[in-house]
């Protein structure tokens, strides 16, 4: 008589399956690839168009992008944080679930059996990692290109002044931690999105457009102190790090915020999908 694998439901899903199986998605690879790519476009940009003025012709980073790898890694980290890194954070912590269900393979994967919780933990760990790589990632193929092609120099400020190397590469990780937990909101967002939806860009799509409407409330200067609310409101606070000296305020105030509510919309997330009736 064969005997009978005792199925342990705690050990189903292990990590290493899922990051091996969302590595070889397509949209894992054309993400990653648009990130590694960009700061080479924007280096090829700076080299056929020259130097740029900021808007109004007031100081900015773009002024000082071509003055190093340094500067050049954070001129493209300003300008892909309002919008390009939250696509592919919304990407990655979207489309996770939503995939299942739009296979039809959802159900499947929890009559495996994986239990529910295990089955999202899982999923929000890996999502979480590659959302968290993505954020990672440009700004350090943007310091190699930019130091490839600009050289490896001091920061030079828009507003006058300069920072030794050294020091520059301590605030740059400061900058990066920010950017981090900064996006941890929309991470959140997404994930809640893709236990509601089965449709993986519902929940991007819807994701990315809640970011830009907060945006755009945020732009609302009638608002006045209500705009702190909104969770986009402190995503440019990294800035203070480049201040003579460093300016907490702000970036304690975006990550208490973030933290927030992403806490409040994984923990709605996972009591949503406790009692979701899976039919996909």
């Amino acid at each position: 008589m064969t005997a009978l694998k005792t199925v342990r439901p705690l050990k189903t899903l292990p990590l290493r399956v899922e990051v091996v199986r969302q590595a070889k998605r397509r949209r894992t690879l054309i993400a990653f690839g648009f990130l590694l790519v960009l700061p080479w476009l924007l280096v090829a940009a700076f080299q056929l168009g020259g130097d740029g003025d900021g808007p109004d012709g007031r100081p900015s980073l773009v002024d000082v992008a071509t003055d190093g790898g340094l500067n050049f890694a954070l001129f493209t980290l300003f300008v892909a944080t309002g919008f390009l890194l939250v696509v592919a954070v919304a990407l990655f912590c979207g489309d996770t679930v939503a995939s299942e269900a739009g296979w039809s393979s959802l159900r499947y994967l929890l009559a495996a059996p994986v239990p529910r919780d295990r089955l999202l933990r899982q999923k929000l760990i890996v999502a979480l990692g590659y959302a968290a790589a993505s954020v990672i990632v440009l700004p350090l193929m943007a310091l190699l290109a930019g130091t490839v092609v600009f050289g490896w120099k001091d920061v030079s400020l828009p507003t006058g002044g300069t920072y030794p190397a050294s020091e520059a590469l301590g605030r740059m990780l400061v900058i990066i931690v920010y950017s981090l937990l900064v996006q941890f909101v929309v991470a959140a967002l997404a994930f809640l999105l893709s236990v509601v939806t089965d449709s993986p860009l519902g929940a991007v799509g819807g994701a990315v457009g809640l970011v830009i409407v907060s945006n755009i409330l945020d732009a609302v200067t009638a608002l006045g102190d209500w705009r702190e609310l909104l969770p986009v409101h402190f995503m440019y606070s990294w800035l203070d790090a480049l201040q003579p000296r460093i300016q907490w305020t702000g970036m304690a105030k975006g990550t208490a915020l973030s933290l927030s509510y992403g806490v409040v919309l994984l923990a709605l997330a996972f009591r949503v999908f406790r009692r979701k009736d899976i039919t996909s």
